[in-house]
């Protein structure tokens, strides 16, 4: 273990022991290098890492503070990360989409308020609105499915499968432009997301996702297969482009 290392672990160790808790300042890296025995330069090489990581927050004048460490803190990374990853990604993270999102949405069904069914509909409303603008109606398509995560009350399952859903967006924006009727059976399966949702019925908003997501997950794996999909080798985006689908008419 390097030097650094060692001071990265020193740190957490502080912060885990409570000895260090949330927004409190940390002792002057001078002292901290004191305790381990080591050299300034890697214990402030150690608090530059842990700032990229959103566990210290660098304060220039005035010191090195703990973050809240809040989970929307310190996963706030992960969305930067899946839009850095390469090789067959959409499949892949619509697959996780699929895991997760189903069961998310029915957790909502047993905690969701007026407030959220407001803001969800809102968005609901605005999706049909904007049927014939593809690209406005995916921006309310994911607000929608962030709205009714956000109900669930738990600030990690919204920040992961924000940082998770965004980077598909691009997918289902792709799918709305070469995919007949595909605005059509996209609000249908938000309509029935959302009556499971006012009815408060787990088990049946569980089941809307799902087929909604695996909807999405079952096109993509037909236009991989045809080999239609955009790859991702070394140096190329892996951002859709319009184009034909296999055995789909374009919209007029």
């Amino acid at each position: 273990m390097s030097l650094t290392d060692e001071a990265i672990a020193h740190i957490r160790a502080l912060i885990q022991s409570g000895a260090l808790s949330p927004g409190s300042k940390l002792p002057p890296e001078q002292q901290l290098a004191a305790e381990l025995g080591i050299s300034r330069s890697p214990m402030r090489e150690a608090v530059k890492a842990l700032a990229v990581a959103r566990v210290l927050d660098v304060r220039r004048g005035d010191g090195t503070y703990v973050t809240s460490l809040a989970p929307a803190v310190l996963l706030e990374g992960l969305g930067l990360a899946v839009e850095l990853m390469r090789g067959n990604t959409l499949l892949e993270l619509t697959e996780v989409r699929r895991l997760f999102e189903p069961v998310a949405t029915g957790l909502a069904a047993t905690r969701v308020t007026p407030d959220h069914l407001a803001e969800i509909r809102g968005h609901l409303d605005a999706m049909r609105a904007a049927s014939e603008d593809v690209e406005l109606l995916n921006q309310h398509d994911a607000a929608f499915h962030r709205a009714v995560v956000a109900a669930t009350g738990n600030e990690a399952l919204t920040t992961l499968l924000d940082g998770i859903s965004r980077n598909t967006l691009r997918a289902r924006v792709w799918r709305g432009m070469v995919e007949a009727n595909a605005a059509d059976r996209t609000l249908a399966e938000h309509e029935a997301i959302y009556a499971a949702l006012a009815d408060g019925d787990a088990n049946l908003a569980q089941a809307a996702a799902l087929v909604h997501v695996a909807t999405t997950e079952r096109w993509l794996r037909r236009v991989h297969g045809a080999g239609l999909a955009p790859g991702t080798p070394d140096g190329e985006s892996d951002a859709p482009q319009p184009g034909p689908a296999v055995g789909v008419e374009p919209r007029p």
